[in-house]
């Protein structure tokens, strides 16, 4: 085992419970907890700030509209997030690790130069995000914000040492109150639910600037080092000795995806909804997360704009923290260096520092970080659709035709989206898209 994972440890009492499982010896839902975490982690990127400054411009500007686009990106998330941890599950090893093992070696720097950038731009997302709350929140200046985020970061990350649980426990809590946040903001905002329903199921981009935010819609939420990230946390946590306790294993790792997954779909998706009931009929210019916590308090009441930051807080500092572990295991993975957490934590904050002294809109550059991470997407999805596809390192867990034919699907989704946006960002027109 290489990565994060060398510092990840159970105790022997857990060990045997996980055992005893896998034997067939006890079962029920206390069973199937003694599994969950890896998609617990993992499902905090996809209620990152760059998911709240994407989705509150696309809710504020095309109210219901998107809301497809949401539930798209959140089902192919769900299947790559599930291939991911089956990667690590069967082969032991994590994607980069695979990466490097399969691919020239010319190719494995490039995969890990793009993977870097993204890691970047990942934090600068989640780094800025956490530190606007924090400012907005305590009226205290955006690069104190950042310094409290970096310093809070830091700190939960040194909890890591400690093995597995505590840092489940802390982003498992996050998540919590991520999720209680949007639950409460429901009850405020005066959500038009049929609207809301209609749209998540009929498909429709309006014009061009909806084509921009669908891609970062969809970087947002399809995350990069989420998919490297997932097969790391999977990787020798409960090695199994036959098939059938690989078996076992998968059918744990699926379930917890699915339901780690969906509340971070709906999550997103209340993003959408709250922001098109405040802000789409009187204030469709909305753009800014600083703006929307200013007219949240006058349309909502204080308590929801409140709600609102400790939400933002909640998923930067976590995010951060997973974008960091995601971060590291990508190094190794791909050229076997490693750096110290602390030296890591500041390479990837470095970008964050740069544009808030250039004076850069910050959720502007939310939003940017969003559309680049949607660039670096398809290399890893492609390389986990091409290895969990291969009998000669999946064996008899090598994809169906079925899982086959929709991880290539929704590869080959992202890259048009991305070929559609290429084309608008060079002024090349498309057929019957209206410009924004």
């Amino acid at each position: 085992m290489t990565g994060i994972v060398d510092r990840r440890r159970l105790t022997d009492r857990t060990t045997v419970a996980i055992r005893d499982v896998l034997s067939g010896k006890r079962g029920g839902l206390r069973s199937a907890l003694l599994f969950a975490g890896p998609a617990v982690i993992a499902s905090i990127a996809y209620m990152d700030p760059g998911n709240i400054a994407t989705n509150i411009q696309a809710g504020s500007r095309f109210g219901y509209t998107l809301l497809w686009v949401v539930l798209l990106a959140n089902l192919i998330a769900m299947l790559f997030q599930a291939l991911s941890a089956k990667l690590g599950i069967v082969t032991g090893r994590n994607l980069a690790e695979v990466c490097r093992e399969q691919l020239p070696r010319n190719a494995v720097y490039v995969m890990w130069g793009v993977s870097e950038v993204a890691a970047m731009a990942t934090d600068l997302a989640e780094f800025l995000g956490g530190a606007i709350g924090l400012a907005l929140l305590f009226k205290m200046p955006l690069m104190a914000g950042m310094a409290v985020t970096a310093v809070v970061t830091y700190g939960i990350l040194v909890v890591e040492k400690g093995g597995f649980r505590p840092i489940e426990i802390i982003i498992g809590a996050l998540v919590a109150v991520i999720a209680l946040c949007y639950l409460i903001e429901m009850f405020i905002a005066p959500v038009s639910w049929g609207q809301a329903g209609l749209h998540a199921i009929l498909p429709s981009i309006p014009n061009g600037e909806a084509l921009t935010l669908s891609v970062g819609i969809v970087g947002a939420t399809v995350m990069p080092h989420a998919i490297y990230l997932h097969s790391g946390l999977t990787q020798g946590r409960a090695p199994a000795r036959d098939a059938s306790e690989h078996r076992a294993l998968l059918r744990f790792s699926n379930l917890e995806v699915i339901v780690a997954l969906s509340i971070a779909g709906l999550v997103n998706m209340a993003m959408v909804m709250m922001a098109s009931a405040a802000f789409h009929a009187g204030h469709s210019d909305v753009a800014e997360i600083e703006t929307a916590y200013h007219i949240l308090t006058p349309l909502l009441g204080a308590g929801a704009a409140a709600v609102f930051l400790i939400s933002l807080i909640s998923s930067g500092i976590s995010s951060s923290v997973v974008g960091t572990m995601a971060g590291q295991m990508i190094m190794q993975g791909f050229v076997g260096f490693r750096i110290p957490i602390w030296a890591r934590r500041l390479v990837t904050m470095v970008p964050a520092f740069v544009v808030v002294g250039l004076g850069v809109n910050a959720t502007q550059a939310l939003v940017l970080s969003q559309v680049v991470l949607s660039f670096a997407l398809p290399i890893p999805m492609v390389a986990l659709v091409l290895f969990t596809r291969r009998k000669d390192i999946m064996g008899e867990f090598a994809n169906s035709r079925l899982v086959d034919v929709a991880a290539i699907a929704g590869t080959v989704i992202i890259l048009v989206l991305n070929l559609v946006l290429l084309l608008q960002t060079f002024g090349v027109s498309i057929p019957r898209l209206p410009a924004g």
